[in-house]
């Protein structure tokens, strides 16, 4: 009948015009997929031998390869943004002021140098630290030190 008709067209007009603004109110500047990145935790783990093994160490050489290979296999284009360092960074104990340090022979540049660098390929960079006296890895934490 015409009066089915008319309400059928009525529904199909309503649930356009609600999945329309539905899919409009995603456009809020959030992100619409998860961040996404590269993290050595998975393949590298622990490695910190950079002088017998310095393609696979945990060190800067790894990390910019890595900002490196997201720009030039397109990876940074559909979205994968992130270069992060998990644990295993750190020297095994801190500076004379209490800071946290580098491993020296694996970061000889500093982590300021290689945040620089991923930074200049318009990646993002990001460090794991644990909240804890020590790491998983057995690297200083954070606790005890939240105020420096």
């Amino acid at each position: 009948t015409q009066s089915t008709g008319v309400v059928f067209m009525v529904f199909i007009f309503v649930l356009i015009t609600f999945l329309s603004s539905t899919v409009l109110c995603l456009d809020n500047g959030l992100t619409l997929t998860p961040p996404m990145g590269w993290m050595d935790w998975e393949r590298f783990r622990c490695d910190v031998d950079c002088q017998n093994d310095p393609n696979n160490c945990i060190g800067e050489k790894l990390f910019r390869d890595m900002a490196d290979r997201l720009v030039a296999d397109g990876y940074s284009a559909v979205g994968y943004k992130y270069v992060d360092i998990d644990d295993c960074w750190l020297s095994k104990s801190r500076d004379s002021n209490g800071q946290l340090v580098a491993n020296p022979l694996a970061f000889p540049s500093g982590i300021k140098a290689l945040s620089d660098y991923i930074h200049a390929r318009g990646l993002l960079f990001g460090m794991y630290e644990d909240i804890g006296t020590y790491t998983c890895g057995g690297y200083p934490g954070s606790e005890g030190y939240f105020d420096m």
